[in-house]
C-alpha cells in the first residue's frame, strides 16, 4: 500500500512517536508499505520552525534534511493536477493549504494518507489511516 505521511505523522515519527496510533505505527512499520512525504511536508515542516510551534536543532534546514535522509520516504508527483484538484474538494472545508495539497495529492495518486486530522479523516472520498 501506498502511504503518504501527513506533516505530523512524519514529525512525530522522528521527534514523538508515543504520539502516533498503534494502526498508524504498524503501518509505517510493515515493509509492505511504501512510504511518501510531500515536498509540501517539508516546506510546512519549515514554516512551523519558523513560528516558534516546533524546535528543531541544530537548526531546522539541516534538521529537515537529516530527517529525510533517515526517513526513508518517496518523494510523490507533484504535479499540475495535483495543484488543481487541491483547489477542487468540494466538501472540504480546510482552509489550510498543506492540509489541501496533501488531500488533493493523495486523491490524485490513490495513496492512503496517514493523518490525525479529524477533517481529513471524515473527507468522504479520501482514503485514511490512523
Amino acid at each position: 500500500m501506498n502511504l503518504l505521511l501527513d506533516t505530523h505523522v512524519w514529525i512525530w515519527r522522528l521527534l514523538d512517536p508515543d504520539r502516533l496510533s498503534a494502526t498508524a505505527e504498524r503501518a509505517i512499520a510493515d515493509r509492505e508499505n511504501t512510504l511518501h512525504l510531500s515536498p509540501i511536508s517539508t516546506w510546512e515542516t519549515l514554516v512551523l520552525a519558523r513560528k516558534k510551534r516546533v524546535s528543531l536543532s541544530p537548526t531546522p534546514a539541516e534538521w529537515v534534511h537529516e530527517a529525510l535522509r533517515r526517513s526513508a520516504v518517496g518523494t510523490p508527483p507533484f504535479t499540475h493536477a495535483i495543484a488543481q484538484r487541491s483547489e477542487d474538494l468540494e466538501g472540504f472545508a480546510s482552509a489550510d493549504p498543506a492540509d489541501r495539497f496533501l488531500v488533493a495529492s493523495a486523491l490524485e495518486l490513490d495513496y492512503v494518507l496517514v493523518t490525525a486530522d479529524r477533517a481529513m479523516r471524515n473527507f468522504e472520498p479520501l482514503a485514511t489511516l490512523w
